[in-house]
Order: C-alpha cells, then sequence, then structure tokens
C-alpha cells in the first residue's frame, strides 16, 4: 500500500518513494509525431545559432554556405513530415515559444544561404558555373513543364539555380535573372512544403523562367 507524501510524490507505508513513469505517447505512432516535431524544433534553432555564428564572423563563408544549405534541405523534409496539413511554422514556432527572427528569415521567406557576389575572373571558374547555371535553368523549366507543381518539388530546384546564379562573377546588382528566381523564392518560401501553386502560376513560373534564361544568355554574348 502507499499514500502521498507531504511533497506530492507516492510513498509506500516504510517510507520509500515510488517513482510513476509519465508517457508522453500513448502509441508508436503518436512517438513518431512527438519525434517529428522535435526534429523541427531542432532544425529552427539550429538555423538561429548558425546566422548568428556567420555575422559574428565565427564561421567561413564556405562552412556557413554548406550547413544553410542542408538545413533548408532539412527544413522542408521535417515540416512536411512534422505538420503536415494542420499546422503552419508560424503556428509551431508561437505554441512552442521559438524567438528566431534570423531563422525565420532564412527558412521561411529567403529559402537560400546569404550570397556573396564572386569577383574572381578565372576562366575555369566561370566556364563551371556558366555550365551549372544553364543546367539548372533546363532543370527547373523541365520540372515545371512536367507540371511538378509542389513546393518542395521547386524550392529546391530554384533555390540550386540562384546559388548559381549568384556565384556567377561581376554580375549587376539588378540583374533580372536572379531579381527574378529570388521573387519567385520568396512566394514558395511563403507557403508549406505541401502546398502547390495553381495554373496560372505554373503557367507564370515558366514564362519568368524563359525570359530568365534569355536574359542570362543575351548576358553572356554581351561579356564576350
Amino acid at each position: 500500500m502507499s499514500r502521498v507524501g507531504p511533497q506530492g510524490v507516492m510513498e509506500n507505508f516504510n517510507g520509500q518513494h515510488s517513482q510513476q513513469e509519465i508517457r508522453l505517447f500513448e502509441s508508436s505512432k503518436e512517438r513518431v509525431t512527438y519525434d517529428n516535431l522535435a526534429d523541427l524544433y531542432t532544425i529552427v534553432l539550429a538555423t538561429e545559432h548558425l546566422e548568428r555564428a556567420y555575422a559574428r564572423d565565427a564561421i567561413t563563408q564556405k562552412e556557413y554556405t554548406t550547413e544553410c544549405h542542408k538545413l533548408l534541405s532539412q527544413f522542408r523534409l521535417a515540416e512536411k513530415a512534422a505538420l503536415g496539413k494542420n499546422m503552419t511554422i508560424e503556428t509551431f514556432m508561437q505554441i512552442y515559444q521559438m524567438d528566431c527572427p534570423r531563422a525565420v528569415e532564412r527558412l521561411l521567406k529567403m529559402g537560400t544561404p546569404e550570397h556573396v557576389k564572386s569577383s574572381t575572373d578565372d576562366g575555369n571558374h566561370v566556364a563551371v558555373t556558366v555550365a551549372e547555371t544553364v543546367q539548372f535553368f533546363i532543370t527547373t523549366m523541365d520540372a515545371v513543364r512536367l507540371e511538378q507543381k509542389a513546393v518542395d518539388e521547386l524550392q529546391p530546384l530554384l533555390s540550386e539555380l540562384m546559388d548559381a546564379l549568384t556565384r556567377f562573377p561581376d554580375t549587376p546588382g539588378d540583374f533580372e535573372p536572379m531579381k527574378t528566381i529570388e521573387g519567385w523564392l520568396k512566394k514558395l518560401n511563403s507557403m508549406r512544403a505541401i502546398d502547390e501553386i495553381d495554373d496560372d502560376d505554373a503557367r507564370q513560373l515558366c514564362h519568368d523562367l524563359e525570359s530568365a534564361y534569355a536574359e542570362f544568355t543575351r548576358y553572356l554574348k554581351r561579356e564576350k
């Protein structure tokens, strides 16, 4: 037999404390749900710390870019697994009292690492960057033409394209292809991973990509 002790702890009659296990979940399905929420929480927090470290110049540009790309990719997967259609990331952060303004800016608004324009004029570097940029343009346009409309399908493609454009040296600050891709990234990052763009947006995205690609090729010809 047992009784409740003065501190609210269960005691048996010989004075020994009896601790009762408190379970957060009642089934394996509930456990997976809590694990997914914990993963999402960790990714948001890690992004906040990464952005702070970069702002303090505590890590190199290369280290920052590598880790940021990894977190951005993990975030989309974790958001989809943890929240589904029942909750937005903003609501999630409010419920768990997450004050992470830098992570919000990077994960929900920008969707790409902080960019530093390259000024190198090494011929091999430029050739590789041009080839990668062309490939990313073609891959992204093909995806849209094949009617891929989900945010978690399109956002990574646009992010890679934006990263390649940023690495291209000596482009003007108002370079139209970059402005176009950045605008679409902001739009997609304001949506959830499980959301899809509608037919009108898909048609507009395809048109904008074709226009940006044409402007990019014109820029290359002018710079020769």
